[in-house]
């Protein structure tokens, strides 16, 4: 501890961000001075707990307290924030881990792996959007970016090179692999991409990688927006999950893809994973797409640049993008999740789904090679293909339901998420938008 805490002070390093995630997927924290440094990663710092989303913590007693209990390895200076050092921390709650934290969420079902030998390695894909205030709403930051087809758009792209950079090289300094940069599908979006890791330390990094993000476009008078779908005509932001899953590495034997076989794509195991996905589809996608405005995205429908690339059809197929699962060589894509979710619940609950697959021996079914893009409902049906569901809140119907991937949130966790949703649903079904008056309010 001593070493650390001599080491962040040479490198100019006075105070430590303790960061811990809420159910929202949205970092908090506090600044402590760098002398706490052996607190903050042994008692852990303290915050009240009824005002976190998600804790369901009560305002008095010992459990109103939540502590952030730092771990040493994740101790990163920030480049954008001279003189602090982001400590990733656990949430614990009268001593003991605190089964509504996140992050001891997906900790739960590491565990389970780890039993069994194996461990989850993820690549998650974060797009966003880059947008500017107007006085009517938001618009994309940057006024050229107006291609019918904007993907990999080179014109606008090295327009926005500045901030691009400095949040390469600013996650690049934190110890995040990134390895490509490009202009996505609407206008405004973009995607960054770093190498996978173990499915906590990669969930770690994309919570680093937001942080960053707000924090450098907001310099730059921009806003940095994970929001799923601001454009009702353009394609949204999707957060996917590219998922292997690797023996845990001993003395004698190094780590092996378990996923890996040599006559197809996945392993029989790594099959009876994904069939697990998408026997959960339902309730995943209540987790993956957790917000009223994530179904915009995940609609049936097309866009100005000729497709959405949302996954609405629960099916596997070989590269193909219009499936829910992407199968790949020794790995697969969860095509659902978007820019909103929350990166340890919507790990935690696809290991959960992919256990239950594999302890259940579950078949995925015939892979998909059809554009299902292309497919009409009639078609869909006919084949025996789902949709997800098409609101948030038949989503929190299937989630309520669903037995596995609720215990793997926690009971806590669990009823507090379900409880947010139903909230959020009720709130949005109450309000009444520009369209309806425009619609209806001289019509009758």
């Amino acid at each position: 501890m001593q070493a650390l805490r001599e080491k962040l002070a040479a490198d100019g390093v006075h105070s430590l961000l303790a960061q811990f995630t809420d159910v929202h997927g949205v970092a908090r924290g506090k600044l402590v001075p760098l002398s706490q440094l052996e607190l903050l990663m042994t008692d852990g710092v303290g915050f009240a707990g009824p005002s976190i989303w998600g804790t369901g913590l009560p305002r008095t007693g010992p459990r109103a307290e939540y502590y952030g209990r730092g771990q040493i390895d994740s101790t990163r200076a920030l480049p954008w924030l001279p003189g602090i050092a982001r400590v990733v921390c656990d949430g614990f709650v009268a001593g003991e881990p605190f089964d509504g934290c996140p992050r001891q969420v997906l900790r739960r079902q590491m565990a389970r792996l780890a039993e069994r030998g194996w461990t989850l390695r993820t690549g998650i894909e974060p797009e966003f959007f880059l947008l500017r205030r107007t006085d009517s709403g938001f618009e994309p930051a940057d006024p050229f970016d107006r291609l019918d087809k904007p993907s990999y758009d080179l014109k606008s792209l090295p327009r926005q090179r500045e901030f691009l950079q400095a949040l390469a090289d600013g996650l690049a300094r934190c110890g995040l692999d990134v390895f490509q940069i490009d202009h996505e599908d609407a206008h405004g979006q973009y995607e960054l991409n770093f190498h996978h890791a173990d499915a906590l330390t990669s969930a770690d990094h994309l919570m680093l990688f937001k942080m960053a993000a707000h924090t450098l476009a907001e310099e730059r008078g921009m806003v940095f927006s994970m929001m799923p779908k601001p454009f009702a005509n353009q394609p949204g932001s999707g957060m996917h999950f590219h998922v292997s899953l690797w023996s845990r590495p001993t003395a004698a034997h190094t780590a092996t893809c378990v996923f890996d076989d040599d006559e197809q794509d996945l392993s029989p195991l790594g099959r009876h994973f994904i069939a697990g996905v998408l026997h959960h589809a339902a309730a995943l996608t209540a987790i993956g797409a957790p917000t009223v405005n994530s179904y915009k995205r995940l609609r049936v429908g097309s866009s100005i640049t000729g497709t959405t690339w949302a996954p609405a059809c629960v099916t596997h197929g070989p590269n193909n993008r219009t499936a829910l699962v992407r199968t790949l060589p020794g790995r697969f894509e969860w095509r659902a999740p978007d820019a909103s979710a929350n990166p340890y619940l919507a790990t935690a609950a696809l290991i959960a789904a992919g256990l239950d697959g594999i302890d259940r021996q579950l078949d995925p079914g015939s892979a998909c090679t059809d554009d299902l893009f292309e497919c009409s409902t009639a078609q869909l049906q006919a084949r025996g293909i789902a949709h997800l569901p098409q609101s948030l809140c038949a989503a929190i119907d299937a989630l309520e339901v669903n037995p596995v991937i609720c215990a793997a949130l926690g009971v806590t966790l669990a009823a507090e998420f379900i409880r947010l949703k139903r909230a959020e649903w009720s709130e949005y079904t109450e309000h009444v938008s520009p369209w309806e008056m425009q619609r209806y309010a001289a019509a009758f």
